[in-house]
């Protein structure tokens, strides 16, 4: 995808992107632009498409095209829609014979991550030339697998060439809240407050990262207003739900409001991590108690 610094035509279109803003991002006009960035800015709102649940659409858009990166999206799309297996073996094909392909590196890359093919994933992303988008998932993937250290390492890497990008703030800010310590939780809330009040990149993700910013330092009803605010948001963000539930959780709400929130997170992801988790503890609970439940002899 996009390498180096942004061009300028991409700029407005790729920040909607990166901040999921899809909305704004399917309703840009591309009409101005040069061929090259067309082509670009229209693998964004696939892309946006899908993040919209219009998987079928994209399929059925590019379903003639054999070209690799159009496989990639597909590929992607499927996965979105719940064909796990298809996609997963597109992804793991196209990996090896189209691994320079700076789409299938985004795309198949992602698709490996979502089926926890790390390795696979972080080979392939590793073959990019300067994409910011490369950088920002191989983030993820570390953070993913629990290796912090790795991740500071890529955004380290990554700010000598790409200083002030926003893919690479928000990598930092990723880092940030995963390390921890008052200076950092204020750093990573900046970068969020900023672009959830900015016209063109506010969104839930942005909100989300400053409410989960402002519990991280204490300020908990300014963290509620951030999520208020997201959730009010047609079709509201299941991450901004989940981090609701949590939020609720450490406000001591009352039971009715946190089962409300939990069961408009079952709606929106029966297999959310936060309800796996969740349903986990209450197993090892049980079987704890279970230890200590009273017997009466016979």
């Amino acid at each position: 995808m996009l390498t180096g610094a942004l061009r300028t035509e991409l700029l407005n279109i790729s920040t909607a992107f990166f901040t999921h803003a899809y909305p704004a991002v399917l309703s840009f006009d591309t009409a101005a632009f040069s061929a090259d960035n067309k082509r670009n800015a229209q693998i964004l709102k696939y892309r946006a498409q899908i993040a919209q649940g219009q998987s079928s659409t994209v399929i059925s858009s590019l379903k003639q095209s054999q070209d690799a990166a159009s496989r990639s999206i597909v590929a992607l799309a499927q996965d979105a829609a719940g064909n796990g297996q298809s996609a997963l073996e597109t992804a793991l094909s196209l990996a090896d014979s189209d691994g320079e392909d700076s789409v299938v590196q985004i795309c198949a890359g992602t698709v490996l991550a979502a089926h926890a093919e790390y390795a696979k994933a972080v080979d392939l992303l590793s073959k990019h030339q300067g994409s910011l988008e490369a950088v920002a998932l191989l983030v993820q993937i570390h953070l993913f697998q629990h290796r912090t250290d790795l991740a500071v390492k890529e955004v380290a890497a990554a700010k000598r060439w790409a200083q002030d990008s926003l893919l690479i703030n928000l990598a930092e800010s990723w880092t940030n809240l995963r390390e921890g310590g008052a200076e950092k939780y204020q750093s990573a809330y900046y970068v969020f407050e900023e672009l959830a009040s900015a016209p063109g990149s506010a969104s839930t993700t942005a909100l989300v990262g400053q409410a989960v910013s402002e519990i991280h330092l204490g300020r908990l009803e300014e963290a509620e207003a951030a999520l208020q605010q997201a959730m009010s948001i047609e079709n509201a963000d299941t991450q901004a739900v989940a981090n609701s539930v949590v939020l609720a959780s450490v406000m001591g709400k009352k039971e009715d409001v946190l089962q409300g929130l939990l069961q408009q997170l079952r709606e929106k992801d029966a297999r959310h991590a936060l309800l796996r988790d969740l349903e986990e503890k209450s197993q090892l609970f049980d079987a704890a108690s279970a230890k200590y439940a009273p017997k009466v002899a016979s």
